[in-house]
């Protein structure tokens, strides 16, 4: 690698134009990268969305949810299926695992589907969904102040929602909460029977007219034009004055008969099923959705920047932001950087206090922001965003990239002395560092190749994180092998010679060179350590011991929350509740929020989650979704709780739930997945673990997706009754289905908008006693409903959730607060007290099992990196003991860090895992740096303790310095002085800080005494065999005897024994001998 620096060194004008070429693509690609929250995740998850009108989740249950998820069992890389049924929807969600195709998937979805179609109801039309990050709107419009909802809506389809949808990467605008149209046609029974006409003719004439049909060609003269039989039909009036065709000779003498001489038709509004409303005003909702490559601050610029002029040309109205993605980017990524200049800012003051050098300093310093750059070229290309996990991974390796630069400028400085040739002093002093630098920085990178192995969503989320930690120290590594040599050259002025007692010049590395103030400090201590092993080690052991007994009292959570300005609360009324009732509901609430400081703007969706994309997956009628944005500068937890005290005295609002947060990665809340064989034992169970889980300490609110049951009205035909009269039971249901719900008959366009049209009874029963009074039909004559079968009010369940085909329910427990190991033990403790019923069964799930999973994933990986770790030191070493005992160095890492977790009250999550997983590669290098110079020290005649000594007192500086940098790069990442964008960082600098804190004392204190206590019982017993001491290949690597002036930066100065031949132990008067140039 040291031929790397040659190569530059001859070049200098070269390395020069890379280095300003690396800066102008280092800073266009910075200004491309994409800025988004988290990287896109495609979610492994494909839902099938049917929509079943007038049905009960049991028919729903039945006839749609059951046949579609026994059809998809056999789809290649399906890991688990649920289905939901709720009235008039069926939801199939499947999960697939990490890396499955989702295109392909789908279509082996669709194709399983329309397998079963003849098994499903008619005019049902199941919809396979996927789900991408990108799919969530960017921004949400809500509209106020308008005088008419209907002129509001046409006026945002025709002519705001295209505007929008003209903004540069928006995907789609599309307009939620409004009320559409259709044409309803409504027979009048008495008109069919004066004419001789039944119901089904007027079905007849839709389906036989406003066809066009494909004639084929005539060419005549020079043109050939196609021939097109058929109109379509453009108007209300158009579809009124369709005939209805006659079927025998008194029909024909009548003349013609039109629709409208036997039906109304009219264009309606849809019947009214949401409410939307925006700090109590209606509402419309504008939802914004960004294309796969677009950047989402771009897009919400975009769209503010034509918000004010949409606004004016919609007379009267208001146009609110109510969430926007884009603020809450821009506010972490900008603390990210902030902390992350401040974290350089105290690097470099690290360095100029032990270098006592501005322009070594600065030639040091120059390899951050360069190193920096290189990385933003290679996020982009390999098509990663600008996000909270790759500006962290930046932010997180500013202490680390330095690490190369600081051991090659002071190895380069030490060499770089009065009348020394400037250039032979450079290569001299990069080619003995050459060697341990790229091993330490290898061994950085490798510890991070086992999260590709990752699966699930850590390994989504953290990959990018990897890969960026990664190019990092490669362009650190490129920068001190290239660039800090060219600017070593240009920049460094020679020191001032090292010399002995006697004023003769000495190597800075010889055992006699005079000892440095900090030295002087240092070697007092080590020589205790060496002198009273059994002591040192005994209280290292205790140390590790009584931290291991302290680790239970740490928080633990998964990935904690990000602070961001929104919630979600979610209102359930009583089952069956009215649009009013549930409107009335709402309004309470919405005034009990307006009383809560923090709060800036309350959207409230009544019948609807305020999202077609939520609505998609919740089946349409979501109860009552309120979205709150709070203040920026809010203590967003504070809010929370604020709100959770505000509604939780409120009476007759039924249950209000407010989500709890997941660091925009997911919910943070426990699931219960009770299962039972049947309906009312499943009912029981449910009960019986809410009843368990009330009142506990460390658990929030509790709900269950099992609510009370659904009243429902159930007509149970007498088959014996309905057969006397000439009616099936199929026959008696379709007629009440005909006159209760208004029947689809197919679509018109019209102004260029599709509409559907519905035939609807003339008068649909708006009571039981009216249902019972239907008149019926028969051969026998007309009879009333109630004389065929019975009509009556019962119970039934709100919705149906099977796995793989036996029924579930999930109950959701929230944390009250960020440990979720008092929440899980509680919760653990809840269920054991739970009284079940034999055939019912509970586990735990959510957000515990992704921690679990996630937990369980790292470990394996950290096991990996160590491993990993292990061979790269094999091969510098050569040998497999000494590369075990530099390896004691990940446990004690462990300790500092597991403390300063409990010191800050900062819960281990997923994110200080990949800490302890960086940390790994991290101290490993510390040791390595130590020990490399001890067995060069061996290997040139000094005993192990006088090698440990001379080697520890060498290395203290570098150790000390590279730690430091790294410490002091983190600690306003670690402080979280902005109090944005931490979440994810934070935990991590945190692990990192207090783990290099420990296992840097462990490297110069406690791995000496170890290796001498080892090493040192190997030279006895060589010495006794007449073997030469420490000069085997087993114990001193190639690698090693290329770096010994300091693959640590060659620290300048030397032991504090006494100076000359006379006075030094046997070992050093040996190595004087055998090195008189020293």
């Amino acid at each position: 690698m040291s031929n790397l620096a040659v190569l530059s060194l001859k070049n200098r004008a070269l390395i020069a134009l890379v280095t300003i070429v690396v800066a102008v693509f280092g800073g266009l690609a910075l200004t491309s990268l994409k800025q988004e929250l988290i990287p896109s995740i495609e979610l492994p998850v494909l839902s099938v969305v049917t929509t079943y009108p007038g049905a009960s989740p049991e028919v729903v249950s039945n006839d749609v949810s059951t046949p579609i998820e026994t059809a998809i069992q056999g789809v290649p890389g399906l890991e688990s299926t649920t289905a939901t049924s709720t009235t008039n929807a069926s939801i199939v969600r499947a999960s697939f695992t990490y890396g499955t195709d989702l295109a392909t998937a789908e279509q082996k979805i669709t194709q399983a589907i329309n397998r079963i179609t003849a098994q499903l109801p008619a005019d049902v039309e199941p919809n396979v969904v996927s789900v991408s990050i990108d799919d969530f709107p960017v921004i949400q419009i809500a509209v106020t102040g308008y005088a008419d909802a209907d002129t509001a809506q046409a006026t945002l389809q025709s002519t705001i929602v295209p505007d929008l949808q003209d903004v540069d990467g928006v995907n789609a605008a599309q307009v939620v909460g409004g009320v559409g149209q259709r044409i309803t046609i409504t027979p009048d029974q008495t008109a069919l029977a004066e004419r001789g006409f039944s119901q089904q003719a007027i079905t007849d004439a839709l389906d036989q007219n406003g066809v066009l049909f494909p004639g084929g060609e005539i060419t005549e003269g020079e043109q050939t034009l196609t021939v097109q039989t058929g109109a379509k039909i453009t108007s209300v009036d158009d579809l009124s004055a369709l005939p209805l065709v006659p079927t025998d000779a008194a029909q024909v003498a009548a003349g013609t008969t039109t629709i409208a001489d036997v039906a109304t038709v009219e264009l309606q509004a849809d019947p009214v099923t949401s409410i939307s409303r925006v700090d109590g005003e209606p509402a419309l909702t504008i939802a914004v959705t960004k294309l796969p490559s677009a950047n989402t601050v771009d897009v919400s610029r975009g769209v503010l920047a034509a918000l004010p002029g949409l606004e004016s040309s919609f007379e009267g109205a208001t146009f609110t932001v109510v969430f926007d993605q884009a603020p809450f980017i821009e506010q972490s990524i900008e603390s990210l950087a902030l902390e992350g200049l401040l974290g350089l800012v105290f690097a470099v003051l690290v360095i100029l206090v032990f270098l006592l050098s501005v322009r070594s300093t600065l030639v040091t310093a120059i390899s951050i922001p360069t190193s920096v750059l290189i990385t933003f070229i290679g996020i982009q290309a390999f098509g990663y965003s600008l996000n909270i996990l790759t500006l962290g991974a930046l932010t997180i390796a500013i202490g680390r990239v330095v690490d190369d630069s600081i051991v090659v400028i002071e190895n380069i400085k030490r060499h770089y002395v009065r009348g020394a040739d400037k250039t032979q002093a450079v290569l001299l002093g990069v080619r003995e560092v050459a060697g341990a630098i790229t091993a330490s920085t290898l061994t950085t990178v490798a510890v991070f190749l086992p999260i590709a192995f990752v699966g699930d969503l850590t390994g989504e989320l953290f990959r990018p994180f990897a890969l960026t930690v990664s190019i990092a120290m490669a362009a650190s590594l490129f920068v001190a092998l290239t660039i800090v040599p060219v600017l070593a050259y240009w920049f460094l002025r020679p020191g001032k010679p090292v010399t002995d007692a006697d004023g003769r010049s000495i190597d800075p590395e010889d055992p006699a060179a005079p000892p440095s103030g900090l030295q002087k400090r240092y070697l007092p201590v080590l020589r205790w350590t060496l002198a009273h092993k059994a002591v040192t080690l005994v209280l290292a052991a205790v140390v590790l011991v009584g931290t291991g007994f302290l680790a239970p009292l740490m928080k633990i959570n998964f990935l904690g929350d990000s602070g961001q300005n929104t919630l979600t609360i979610t209102q359930e009324v009583a089952p069956a509740a009215s649009l009013e009732a549930e409107d009335a509901a709402a309004q309470r609430v919405e005034t009990a929020l307006e009383g809560v400081a923090g709060i800036r703007t309350v959207q409230v969706s009544i019948g609807s989650t305020g999202s077609a994309l939520r609505d998609a997956f919740s089946g349409g009628g979501a109860g009552i979704t309120y979205s709150v944005t709070t203040d920026t500068d809010a203590d967003q937890e504070a809010v929370r709780r604020d709100v959770q005290n505000a509604i939780a005295d409120l009476d007759d609002v039924g249950t209000v739930s407010v989500a709890a947060s997941g660091g925009g990665f997911g919910s943070s809340d426990i699931e219960i997945d009770v299962t039972a064989p049947d309906g009312s034992t499943l009912q029981e169970a449910t009960d019986a673990v809410v009843t368990a889980l009330d009142a506990r300490d460390d658990i929030g609110q509790v709900t269950s997706n099992l609510s009370d049951s659904l009243p429902y009205i159930a007509v149970s035909v007498d088959r014996d009754a309905a057969a006397q009269r000439g009616l099936s039971e199929v026959a008696v249901g379709g007629l009440v289905s005909n006159t209760m719900q208004p029947r689809s008959a197919g679509t018109v366009e019209i102004d260029e908008t599709s509409l559907t049209v519905y035939i609807a009874a003339a008068q649909r029963p708006l009571t039981i006693d009216e249902l019972g009074a239907l008149s019926i039909p028969t051969a026998t004559g007309i009879v009333r409903l109630d004389e065929i079968a019975t009509v009556a009010e019962t119970q039934g369940p709100t919705s149906i959730t099977t796995v793989r085909g036996q029924q579930t329910a999930t109950v959701t427990v929230a944390p009250d607060g960020d440990d979720l190991t008092a929440a899980s033990a509680a919760v653990n403790a809840a269920l054991a007290d739970a009284q079940l019923p034999s055939s019912a069964d509970a586990e735990v799930g959510g957000v515990l099992t992704q921690q679990q999973e996630g937990f369980a994933q790292l470990g394996l990986a950290m096991l990996a990196a160590i491993l990993i770790v292990y061979i790269i030191m094999v091969a510098s070493f050569r040998s497999l003991l000494q590369p075990l005992l530099l390896l004691v160095s990940i446990p004690f890492a462990a300790t500092g860090a597991i403390l300063l977790q409990i010191v800050s009250g900062i819960p281990l999550g997923i994110a200080s895992l990949i800490g302890v997983l960086m940390l790994i590669g991290i101290v490993v290098t510390n040791a390595i740096v130590l020990i490399d110079l001890v067995n060069q020290y061996r290997r040139k005649g000094l005993d192990v303790a006088d090698a440990m000594i001379a080697g520890g007192s060498r290395r203290l500086r570098p150790i000390l310095m590279t730690a430091l940098a790294t410490i002091f790069a983190l600690t306003p990442m670690a402080l979280g002085i902005t109090g944005h964008g931490g979440f994810i960082s934070q935990p991590l600098a945190i692990v990192v800080i207090g783990g290099l804190v420990s296992s840097t004392v462990l490297t110069l204190l406690v791995l000496p005494t170890l290796y001498a206590l080892v090493e040192g019982a190997r030279e006895r017993r060589a010495a006794r065999r007449g073997a030469p001491a420490g000069g085997d290949a087993e114990r001193v690597s190639a690698t090693a005897s290329g770096s010994a002036g300091g693959s640590s930066a060659a620290a300048h100065a030397g032991a504090s024994a006494p100076h000359g031949d006379d006075a030094a132990p046997a070992s050093r008067r040996k190595y004087r001998r055998e090195h008189p140039e020293s």
